[in-house]
């Protein structure tokens, strides 16, 4: 069956066209899913995140527009299941960790450089939505900025733009903290 025949019995609520598209797709979902996680989740894992994205697909169904296709649509919801299982289930890592510091420092240096992590990673958490999942999903996660926008319903153009006003109110509160005895 082909995805736009696929899509119209869905629309209708064919618990049949659904058993179809796991049929049809789970491998191609298991691949999403495995290509993010890279490795960090065990196979109950991904089964249950593929799980998701079908019990996404049935809860969606009439919102599915038969003309874009089911695989876009399936990768996109098993990209962002996995990556929500990433965020839920990683350690903890301050924000500056992936930049090197090559000199020596002592204790009070070091206990700056916590006190100015943490502080970036309270106003990083003060940011209002979406600017705050867009901050750390390009700068903490590094993915590409045209996905995080195209993942939150927005322009590349409008991304960076948040981005430049999400960097300046950091600054702005970090300056003001500093400020402060």
């Amino acid at each position: 069956m082909d995805e736009k025949a696929l899509i119209r019995k869905l629309n209708r609520h064919s618990r049949s066209a659904l058993e179809r598209a796991v049929l049809q797709f789970t491998p191609y979902v298991g691949a999403v899913i495995c290509g993010v996680l890279a490795g960090r989740a065990c196979r109950e894992d991904v089964e249950e995140l593929s799980a998701d994205v079908f019990l996404a697909l049935w809860l969606h169904r009439e919102e599915l527009n038969p003309d874009q296709g089911l695989r876009p649509w399936l990768g996109t919801v098993a990209r962002n299941k996995a990556r929500d299982w990433l965020r839920r289930n990683r350690e903890t890592m301050p924000l500056d960790s992936g930049i090197p510091d090559n000199r020596q420092q002592g204790p009070e240096e070091e206990a700056e450089r916590r006190e100015w992590s943490a502080r970036l990673w309270e106003a990083v958490n003060g940011l209002d939505e979406p600017d705050r999942t867009l901050f750390l999903r390009y700068y903490y996660q590094d993915d590409k900025l045209k996905d995080v926008a195209q993942a939150l319903g927005m322009g590349v153009s409008a991304a960076k733009q948040r981005l430049l006003r999400g960097r300046r109110k950091l600054k702005q509160q970090l300056m003001e903290g500093a400020e402060k005895p």
